[in-house]
């Protein structure tokens, strides 16, 4: 088969793709990862082949004119099954009304859209696997007739939130029924020759199926066709260092915001206070803090070793914990290695994601909101001494490894798309 990967320009939304392209590689398939250009370097460091379409979206350019309204509206959404369930239709309609331009269609430029129909009319690919935010794919297998496909990184609350919509929806008068983000879909495929009948249908927002690499028992029931993956942690071009090579002396924390952390400006754990409260701790403590981060920092602890960067699935398991900002890659690489976590959620995913961590009893969540030295502090010593957390991050661990691999799904994938092909 010939299939195309693809994902807004970022690291984190693409890094999850990286396993499963791998797998259909070494299948023998051909896979080409189309994007914009600034997607570029990081998809051939992946030894991937790039596609790069279109133009670059200036994100901090576009949040500056927007302002940061919509960066706290977006982080302030509440995706829990109380909130959406208690929705009136405005709520739902000025969330999808909110959320189509500035972040949907903010991550699927025009000139992404139309690189993407133009390399799909040219190459025919079999089938393309996109991330959730880049709706590029499903419009161009709509104008191509090739299966697509979702992979998720996180909790499907873009899904849930839409089902909510759908819901209140239908209940208006026919007149009333506006549909904001399917407006934008059909307008980009007339754009393209694609009338409005059959134009926009559901799966073009969910996929035709979606893989969902979430541990089963965290998996939001939205009744989309899923298929299973283990997840594997890829955390892009890695050196080890020296120091990571002998075993810790005593026990080890991680305190990390990520790759995502550091570009969302998100800062929890760099200040002076958050480092002195476990400065009398026994255990290392590796903050992976940029020197930007480390700026606001005047005296790091003896038992505080800074690094740059360290790769996840090196660090993570030689520790006895790991304190985060709820981003998927961390939660994952964590999760997969067993590791308890304290996660300080900041809006989108990482709510439910921090609430499945308190769930499944591998560790704890601390809102930004409620997040103090002390509490930081009585938040490590209890997840370091109670070894019910472990237990629970062994559990955790254990159903991930039941699913498949990357490599065991590619079968799957190649029969599904058979089946639409016919």
């Amino acid at each position: 088969m010939r299939i195309v990967f693809s994902s807004m320009t970022s690291k984190t939304h693409f890094y999850p793709l990286v396993p499963l392209a791998w797998a259909c590689k070494a299948a023998g398939h051909e896979v080409r990862v189309v994007g914009s250009p600034g997607l570029t370097e990081i998809t051939t460091a992946a030894g991937l082949t790039a596609v790069p379409v279109g133009e670059d979206v200036d994100l901090v350019g576009h949040m500056s004119a927007v302002g940061e309204d919509m960066i706290k509206y977006v982080r302030s959404l509440d995706f829990t099954d109380a909130a959406l369930g208690s929705a009136t239709w405005d709520h739902v309609l000025g969330m999808q009304t909110a959320l189509t331009p500035n972040l949907y269609g903010l991550m699927t430029p025009d000139s992404l859209i139309d690189g993407m129909v133009d390399f799909c009319r040219a190459w025919q690919p079999d089938l393309l696997i996109w991330e959730p935010l880049t709706f590029a794919a499903p419009i161009a297998a709509k104008v191509t007739g090739a299966a697509h496909a979702r992979l998720l990184w996180g909790p499907d609350v873009a899904t849930k939130a839409r089902r909510a919509f759908l819901d209140r929806r239908d209940r208006q008068e026919p007149e009333h029924r506006e549909d904001p983000f399917a407006e934008w879909i059909d307008w980009n495929l007339s754009r393209h020759g694609v009338a409005p009948e059959p134009g926009f249908d559901e799966e073009m927002a969910v996929g035709q199926w979606t893989i969902d690499p979430v541990p089963a028992s965290m998996r939001l029931d939205l009744g989309v066709p899923t298929v299973g993956m283990r997840y594997v942690d890829y955390n892009g071009p890695s050196v080890v260092p020296d120091w990571l090579h002998e075993p810790p002396a005593r026990r080890r924390v991680c305190l990390t915001l990520g790759v995502s952390g550091r570009d969302s400006g998100v800062e929890v754990v760099t200040t002076d206070e958050m480092l002195d409260a476990v400065a009398d701790i026994d255990a290392e403590f590796v903050a992976t803090l940029d020197a930007h981060q480390l700026e606001s920092v005047s005296r790091v602890p003896d038992n505080v070793r800074t690094a740059d960067f360290v790769p996840m699935h090196a660090l993570l398991p030689t520790c006895d914990a790991v304190a985060h900002h709820g981003g998927p890659g961390t939660w994952h690489t964590a999760a997969i290695h067993g590791v308890p976590q304290i996660v300080f959620p900041v809006g989108w995913d990482t709510d439910l994601r921090a609430q499945a961590t308190v769930d499944s009893g591998m560790g704890l969540s601390l809102p930004l909101g409620e997040l103090t030295a002390d509490r930081f502090r009585e938040s490590v010593l209890r997840v370091l001494e109670d070894p019910a957390f472990r237990v629970g991050a062994a559990k955790v661990r254990d159903e991930i490894l039941a699913e498949p691999t990357p490599t065991e799904i590619v079968g799957v994938l190649e029969k599904m798309t058979a089946e639409r092909a016919k």
